[in-house]
């Protein structure tokens, strides 16, 4: 689950830190999306802080004392600054700048407080009509504070308990004996409340990290942990879109293992897999963090590298081979050793799609392998020609086929 606004800071003051945390063992993306969706949206927003606003006016009417009359304003001011802060919140946020995320907590305990301050004073004014309308604000304002800001429980909590808490004193201010009894329903109340807060809260992290788990297992080998097609061709593609925009240049490489047949054949696909898994491990410690690795099926692997020449993606492909192409023990008496063949094709001179690069790379890899094996070839004319043909071929055969 991911916020379509953009990065909103973490807080940065150890109250509002604590007020948002999302507990332990929270992943990093996680703990930013819970960030983003405390900030809601402003239709949601503008709902609540117009029906405390029209509350507080329409009691400071009925009740123009000096009292009704600051609470209204002060309802006023700080539904105004919330507004101001978030949509300040929601502009940095896609410019990718730090959010005022300490002033927006800070701001919705405000609130809440006066929310709650207003209930008191309503209670204690001994109007029935008044009471009755700022408890039922408050009490529909604690509904819209527990759904919107479970994603931080303490922090809905907190809330909670200032704006419904000051029923208490407020009763016993307005000497009624029959309202004693919220001296029971309203701890009931605010326990409940919360309760389904940090309960929605952990069904909502629950949720995200099986998004998160799913969205990675739809990306990435099971066997290696490596991108898998699906994965690679999705990096690929938002390469090709942002290299559009700023003319970069970088290398797909293309490349399979020879001999490995035989170790599945001889040894069984236990030791094919664990030769798999080998290589893997050798490509992440051979190339740089910054590129793209997958398994695009069987013993078949392609790279992405970003900001090389032909030159550069040449020597990678000649450190995959010799990487690749060193003895693997699977056990204390086997040892097996394959080669590698590498085909390189660049953006955007052989291509401008990913499937016309990775055919491309591909063309150039079965070039390397006639002209002998473990060798690196990049892509020229006549490969990215054959290359062009092969695509059209293949995009023919499926055409034909989804017409039969």
């Amino acid at each position: 689950m991911k916020s379509d606004k953009g990065p909103y800071s973490r807080p940065r003051w150890g109250v509002t830190r604590w007020l948002v945390d999302a507990g332990p063992g929270a992943p990093e993306d996680i703990r930013a999306a819970l960030i983003a969706d405390l900030h809601g949206s402003l239709p949601v927003f503008a709902a609540g802080a117009v029906n405390t606003m029209a509350v507080a006016g329409v009691i400071a009417i009925r009740q123009p004392t000096a009292l009704f009359i600051a609470w209204f304003i002060l309802e006023v001011a700080i539904c105004l600054a919330r507004l101001t802060v978030l949509v300040v919140a929601h502009r940095r946020a896609r410019d990718r700048r730090q959010t005022p995320t300490d002033l927006h907590v800070l701001l919705a305990i405000a609130w809440s407080a006066s929310v709650g301050f207003g209930v008191a004073i309503s209670l204690a004014s001994g109007d029935r009509v008044v009471a009755l309308l700022a408890c039922l604000s408050a009490a529909a304002m604690v509904g819209g504070i527990c759904f919107r800001n479970f994603s931080a429980p303490r922090l809905a909590g907190t809330m909670i308990l200032l704006a419904l808490g000051p029923i208490v004193p407020g009763a016993a201010l307005a000497g009624e004996p029959l309202l004693y009894l919220v001296f029971l329903q309203v701890p009931l109340y605010l326990a409940a409340m919360t309760d389904a807060a940090f309960r929605l809260n952990r069904m909502l992290i629950a949720t995200m990290r099986a998004e998160r788990e799913n969205g990675h297992m739809a990306q990435h080998d099971a066997l290696t942990g490596l991108w898998n097609r699906a994965g690679f061709v999705d990096a690929l593609n938002r390469k090709l879109e942002a290299s559009s925009r700023n003319d970069g240049s970088f290398a797909v490489l293309f490349f399979d293992l020879d001999n490995f047949k035989p170790i599945n054949d001889t040894f069984g696909h236990a030791a094919g897999d664990k030769v798999l898994q080998l290589v893997a491990d050798r490509l992440r410690r051979a190339l740089p963090n910054s590129a793209v690795i997958a398994r695009m099926g069987g013993d078949e692997f392609v790279v992405l590298a970003d900001s090389i020449t032909a030159e550069q993606a040449l020597a990678i492909g000649h450190r995959i081979i010799d990487e690749v192409a060193m003895s693997y023990r699977l056990g204390e008496e086997i040892c097996v050793q394959v080669g590698v063949s590498v085909g390189v094709a660049m953006s955007p001179e052989h291509g401008t799609e990913a499937e016309e690069l990775l055919s491309a790379a591909d063309t150039a890899l079965y070039e390397a392998k006639s002209t002998g094996k473990s060798r690196c070839c990049l892509a020229s004319f006549e490969i990215n020609l054959a290359a062009l043909r092969r695509l059209q071929h293949s995009n023919a055969a499926k055409g034909a086929g989804m017409a039969a």
